[in-house]
């Protein structure tokens, strides 16, 4: 026994260090050397990552060897610097000289250029080209990459059809096309992915029904994403019984027909399904009580709703009778008259009437919509496991944020509101506001638990990015702990989305509702960096200035005009554009913080900021942009447009602030700001068309610096604010007595402090 021991060590040893041996044997190739000494020059790798005179197989970081020859190259996510400006270049043809390759990453860059055909790479299992510039068509040759099992070509520029040799790639598991200019009709020959598990094709403009016979041979399919496209005709019938079946997003697209309608007894599954967006219609059949969620929005079912419907699907936008959020009669009666069908609000046309329900719903703990939406039960353990410190998000100002998760895997963020230590008008102006408005901007609320006397519970979507304060800069995983930022392109993206979010509530809300709590970590970032406010819990209905309608409530204002003596926010929507300047600076600057301090420490940071933020001179704008970020001369401008609106929105006085919605035109247009003859003491002018966003912003510009000294003195004895600096050379130039190589303290005249509650106040105009 113990010689068998002994053998079985030995044996093991004996292959650890033949498989350590292989992992040391220098690159044998001279032909694979020269392949990936091409790869490093035409994307300009760092000799840190890649130095050129070491050995590949030993020393380059993402290249695995065996034997002396490359099996794997990842460099998913390269950086050509430390502050991650993304690799760039073409890839070089010569890759096909790397015939042992079986894994090739070049994810997550900012390649360009078109794909080779990689005809010669027979042993590849494993293409990843996702998430980079890449345009032109995906080349045919691929289809003869037999051994392949993963392919992912998502988020390029791809265009042309997707080639039917993609077809016999038999062994392939995974298959991701989504984000890109695809066009045509989907194959019929990728039938022959027997073993496909995913398929993702969504947001292309691929077009036509599908095939009937494609689908039944993929019986592997566990994930199936169609979304985006314009795809047309039945829904494939065989979707509704795939077994293996977990997820199908056909959402906005153009599918029509009606739900099959299966017996009760059918098997039950764990799949979710988004069927949004497109034209099915008919009635609610028993076959949606197989699946975890359905979201059904955006069609034209009709009749009445089950019970058991309610509790697993999203009915939005329907021709409904017994939930709120529908269609009205004309749209719904005009879409069955095109089809040649009798729309009364009460007829069952081309399917069979629900089966009667016996069975009442068992009384459970539920999460779900107050106002006309869908219900999702679960038990308070289900969704949102332990409320300890290790799932909680950050203490909000009417309660705490946890990670949570719905019985079906759904990740979420739940509220839990103390009653013993919080208004319980809180939760209840909140569900309020979420049941009269909505908008793509707006973090959405899932659902809500009002049980539990001394808590509630509301729950919100899972945001992946977190918010702007925890996502600007991150931890890499790299040896030094290194911080990656938010790149230019993106840090323009969310302070678009937040402008949209915030110019909805201002101008196409009734009466207008101020945010009250902008800041940085207010702006939540799903996967793809899109804003959605959160916060929202302060929002209220803009202040008047009548004596009869001083607080014109709409979702309830503060209990008493002594709360905004007493710190409260000023329930203004100047008071949110105020705010919002703030935020557009942390996102030149990088300084994460100011947007949520208190009046000193602002104070002494726009004091140091705002001199350096001149209409004339793009230079000064560099001494403090985020050092983190690299841009060329037209992102210098768009950051320079940027500082200048951020500037206008710091106006002292209310009434001079720029409107939202023409700061949210001003960041679509940013070169306009800067470009449109910003030189011109013509543009400072007062003029009778206050209608256009940039003499809006210009204008809210030139009142800056004459009104700053008589708004010092009045600032000072109310809020304690003093202006620095002396009062010389308060002129229309704006500029300091001209000298913009070096800003004097005299400038910092032009800080723009938010008045105090005591102030009075000037109504922003609406016009």
């Amino acid at each position: 026994m113990v010689d068998r021991r002994i053998t079985i060590a030995l044996v093991i040893l004996f292959l650890l260090f033949e498989f350590t041996i292989e992992q040391l044997v220098p690159l044998s190739s001279h032909s694979e050397r020269a392949a990936i000494i091409q790869l490093r020059s035409s994307l300009g790798l760092r000799a840190r990552e890649w130095p050129i005179k070491g050995d590949p197989c030993l020393l380059w970081m993402g290249v695995q060897c065996q034997n002396g020859r490359i099996v794997g190259i990842n460099i998913s996510g390269f950086k050509r610097t430390r502050i991650d400006n993304r690799l760039a270049g073409i890839i070089p043809s010569r890759l096909d000289q790397l015939l042992r390759l079986l894994v090739l990453d070049l994810s997550r860059n900012s390649l360009t250029g078109s794909i080779p055909s990689f005809a010669s790479l027979r042993n590849l299992t494993f293409l990843d080209m996702s998430l980079n510039f890449l345009s032109g068509t995906i080349p045919p040759a691929i289809g003869t990459l037999s051994k392949l099992k993963f392919l992912n070509f998502s988020n390029n520029s791809l265009s042309s059809s997707i080639p039917a040799q993609l077809g016999d790639l038999s062994n392939l598991v995974d298959l991701d096309l989504s984000f890109n200019s695809l066009s045509g009709s989907v194959p019929s020959d990728l039938r022959g992915l027997r073993n496909l598990q995913k398929i993702l094709i969504g947001h292309n403009f691929l077009a036509g029904a599908l095939p009937n016979n494609l689908f039944p041979a993929l019986t592997q399919l566990q994930f199936v994403v169609l979304n985006h496209n314009n795809f047309t005709g039945d829904l494939p019938d065989i979707f509704w019984s795939m077994s293996e079946l977990h997820f199908l997003d056909a959402s906005c697209n153009n599918f029509t027909g009606i739900l099959p309608n299966l017996s009760l007894n059918a098997n039950a599954t764990t799949a979710v399904f988004n069927l949004s967006q497109n034209m099915f219609y008919g009635i609610l059949t028993s076959i949606l009580r197989r699946f975890s969620f359905i979201d059904l929005s955006g069609n034209y079912f009709e009749g009445r709703v089950p019970y058991y419907v309610r509790s697993n699907a999203s009915l939005d936008r329907n021709c409904l009778q017994n939930v709120s959020n529908q269609r009205i009669v004309a749209e719904c009666t005009s879409f069955y008259a095109e089809r040649g069908l009798t729309f009364d609000n009460f007829g069952f046309p081309n399917a069979t009437p629900p089966v009667p329900s016996w069975e009442e719903p068992q009384k459970r703990d539920h999460i779900g919509r107050s106002f006309g939406g869908p219900w999702v039960y679960c038990t308070s353990g289900d969704c949102s496991g332990d409320f300890n410190d290790v799932n909680l998000i950050r203490h909000g100002h009417s309660g705490d944020l946890f990670r949570g998760i719905l019985e079906d895997g759904i990740p979420v963020v739940i509220k839990r509101i103390d009653l013993r230590s919080v208004n319980n008008e809180v939760y209840m102006l909140e569900l309020d506001f979420f049941s009269k408005v909505s908008h793509a901007r707006l973090v959405p609320l899932l659902g809500h638990c009002l049980e539990n006397e001394n808590e509630k519970f509301l729950v919100y979507k899972y945001m992946p990015n977190g918010d702007l304060s925890s996502s600007l800069y991150r931890k890499t995983n790299s040896e030094n702990d290194s911080l990656q930022s938010l790149d230019w392109i993106t840090r323009l993206k969310i302070a678009t989305g937040a402008a949209e979010g915030l110019s909805y509530l201002h101008h196409e809300c009734t009466p207008p509702l101020v945010h009250r709590d902008v800041q940085a970590s207010s702006i939540l970032l799903d996967d793809k960096f899109e804003v959605r406010l959160g916060s929202l819990s302060e929002v209220c209905a803009q202040e008047g200035d009548t004596p009869q309608n001083m607080i014109t409530r709409f979702l309830r204002l503060p209990q008493t005009s002594e709360q905004g003596t007493s710190g409260s926010p000023t329930a203004t929507c100047a008071y949110d554009v105020f705010c919002f300047g703030k935020v557009l600076l942390v996102l030149v600057t990088g300084k994460l913080g100011i947007s949520a301090s208190g009046d000193a420490a602002m104070k002494d940071w726009l004091e140091e900021i705002l001199p350096y933020i001149s209409i004339y001179d793009k230079e000064l704008v560099t001494n403090i942009v985020d050092p983190s970020l690299i841009i060329d001369e037209d992102l210098l401008e768009e950051v320079w447009a940027m500082a200048i609106v951020a500037r206008s929105c710091l106006n002292p006085k209310p009434s001079r602030r720029p409107l939202m919605r023409y700061i949210l035109k001003a960041l679509e247009n940013p070169l306009k700001v800067v470009r449109e003859e910003h030189t011109s003491s013509e543009r400072l002018r007062t003029t009778s068309s206050r209608g256009y966003w940039n003499t809006a912003l210009f204008g809210s510009w030139r009142h800056s610096t004459s009104d700053v000294a008589a708004q010092t003195n009045k600032d000072e004895g109310v809020s304690g604010f003093k202006q620095a600096g002396t009062t010389g050379s308060q002129g229309s130039g704006q500029h300091g007595g001209g000298d913009h190589s070096s800003p004097t303290r005299r400038q910092s005249k032009e800080i723009f402090a938010e008045p105090s509650e005591g102030q009075d106040i000037e109504r922003q105009d609406e016009d």
